[in-house]
């Protein structure tokens, strides 16, 4: 197990592992998005880390590196109708499934972040709280599913501009919650979410 910058290259050196981790889980519109991404074992990249802690300039210079550099990745999402029907949680359990199922390579082992999984396949996986900040796997799929996410919400704003989502990327700013009262939702809202006016007005 070697570590760059702070984060793991792997948990078990001796199999094929693939991170995973989601983006949006918070939002109020759009689709839940998951990544799965399988590393070489020598891979380095001194300024991977959780998505979050990186600006959107970075993140995007890291997609270029890590779709460049990765023996396997996929990018999966959940639609909203779906979040409705499954919760946010399962949602994004689902659209981690839905990466790992397509990806060209099978792991043998699956770290996945934060403390909530279901068993995909017959493979193993473990959960790592904070695991984007941790291991090099997890934090290319945070990076990736959040541009892969973030793309797809630019491209939601050009026909609902007046949401703000090139910005706000559909999460719960003042903005957003603004446009919603004024404009009512859209089907790309996440109905099952704090949408109605009384819960909007919580913090202004």
């Amino acid at each position: 197990m070697t570590q760059f910058a702070g984060l793991l290259s792997c948990m078990r050196g001796d199999v094929v592992e693939a991170g995973c981790d989601e983006a949006g889980r918070g939002c109020l519109a759009g689709p839940v998005f998951a990544a799965a991404v399988i590393l070489p074992p020598d891979f380095r990249c001194d300024r991977l880390n959780d998505s979050k802690q990186l600006t959107e300039r970075v993140r995007e210079q890291l997609r270029v590196v890590i779709e460049r550099e990765a023996l396997a990745y996929a990018v999966a999402a959940c639609s909203p109708e779906e979040i409705d029907r499954l919760n946010i949680l399962w949602a994004s359990i689902e659209a981690m499934h839905r990466a790992l199922r397509s990806l060209c390579r099978t792991p043998h082992h699956i770290l996945v972040d934060g403390n909530r999984f279901l068993q995909y396949e017959v493979i193993p996986h473990t959960c790592v709280v904070g695991g984007d900040g941790k291991y090099l796997s997890i934090a290319a799929a945070s990076v990736l599913a959040k541009c892969w996410r973030d793309d797809h919400m630019r491209e939601l704003d050009h026909q609902y501009p007046q949401y703000g989502w090139s910005r706000n990327k559909g999460y719960p700013t003042r903005e957003h919650r603004e446009a919603i009262q004024l404009h009512g939702i859209t089907p790309h809202h996440r109905k099952s979410f704090a949408l109605q006016e009384r819960q909007l007005n919580i913090g202004f």
